[in-house]
């Protein structure tokens, strides 16, 4: 009987989150609670450059932008991306975009920036084919879009539905803090990723 339930379990997981080979257990579950965690704090959106520390640094906890979610998200899960991007570029660095001037890595920054973060997920994470199928973006996967302003944005899917249930929605900050929007294609989508990091029982390979 135990059997029994333990299968139905783990098949009522994978209609709720897709079955996603090579994912670490419970990975989506935790990252998409994390990045709704999120949408509870209050944040005034500031992309002002600040010295932080490294690793583990951040922006005081009242400021970010839509960088920020991903980050402190992912830091709720023990992986730190101000590291993990820090330690690729710093060995890479003609690989990253050059558009702002700079002729070596800077931790306080190098992390927040989307089109850094969109190189490094398609280098050390999973780069998933960029489609208008809603059920190709699941719980835990990262987006990317060009706005209509000509900017880039980045966000999180996590397990919570359309008012029809035909997509999952969007974690992300857009000027008015982390919000819980029906996003997913509101923006022409740029990247579509996943990223486990060194969370137990993966190996990001960058230690």
């Amino acid at each position: 009987m135990k059997k029994i339930f333990f299968f139905i379990f783990v098949f009522s997981c994978f209609c709720l989150f897709g079955f996603r080979e090579g994912e670490p257990e419970g990975f989506s579950i935790k990252i998409s609670d994390a990045a709704l965690a999120r949408t509870e704090c209050k944040v005034r959106y500031d992309g002002s450059y600040r010295k932080i520390g490294y690793p583990g640094g951040d922006v005081p906890s009242g400021t970010g932008v839509c960088s920020d979610v991903l980050i402190r998200s992912y830091r709720v899960l023990g992986i730190d991306l101000q590291k993990d991007l820090h330690l690729d570029l710093k060995n890479n660095f003609s690989k990253y975009p050059d558009v702002w001037g700079l002729i070596k890595p800077d931790t306080n920054i190098d992390h927040r920036r989307v089109l850094n973060l969109c190189v490094f997920f398609s280098r050390r994470g999973i780069a998933l084919p960029v489609t208008l199928e809603s059920g190709d973006y699941l719980p835990g996967d990262i987006v990317s879009w060009r706005l209509p302003s000509g900017l880039p944005h980045i966000g999180l899917i996590v397990d919570r539905r359309s008012a029809d249930g035909t997509r999952y929605l969007v974690v992300h900050n857009i000027n008015a803090g982390p919000e819980l929007e029906d996003v997913l294609f509101s923006y022409k989508i740029t990247g579509h990723f996943r990223y486990y990091g060194d969370y137990p029982g993966q190996d990001s390979g960058l230690n």
